[in-house]
């Protein structure tokens, strides 16, 4: 099993799709191992977006994620961040496909709904700037069995 990092952005949460979100990797069968509401602060969006720091579009990018309520969130899956950043769909909304949340909903570049980690690595050091590990609640659903191969 693989844990990925996804953080659904504040135009996310202002145009009411959280719900239809969070189903989405429910129905894909994800299990949620830490989900939180919160208030993101320059020091973790600074953090978060740190690789492009120096960048043109870096301040806009932590003004947008500090702009409003996040919720943050921890998936457990096969593959689950290949998997999971595939279900999001391309970063500019234009060109993401039809069936992916961003080729769903989004409209424009910075207001992309989500965010979803991109390798282990990346996944490991997300998920340290918003959750604590004691924070992270690991069970098994009867459902399990009818989801993952066996040995996962």
């Amino acid at each position: 099993m693989e844990k990925t990092f996804v953080l659904l952005k504040p135009d996310a949460l202002q145009r009411g799709l959280v719900g239809e979100i969070l189903a989405r990797f429910d129905r894909r069968g994800y299990r949620f191992l830490a989900l939180k509401l919160l208030q993101t602060t320059e020091a973790q969006a600074a953090e978060h977006y740190g690789v492009h720091k120096g960048k043109f579009f870096y301040e806009d990018l932590v003004k947008h994620l500090t702009s409003g309520p996040v919720i943050a969130m921890v998936l457990e899956g096969s593959e689950a961040i290949a998997a999971v950043r595939k279900m999001v769909g391309a970063t500019r909304p234009p060109e993401a496909e039809a069936g992916t949340i961003r080729g769903d909903f989004g409209q424009a570049g910075l207001r992309n709904l989500v965010h979803a980690s991109d390798a282990p690595e990346t996944a490991a050091a997300e998920m340290a700037i918003y959750f604590d590990e004691s924070e992270f609640v690991a069970s098994e659903r009867a459902i399990d069995r009818w989801i993952f191969e066996d040995g996962e």
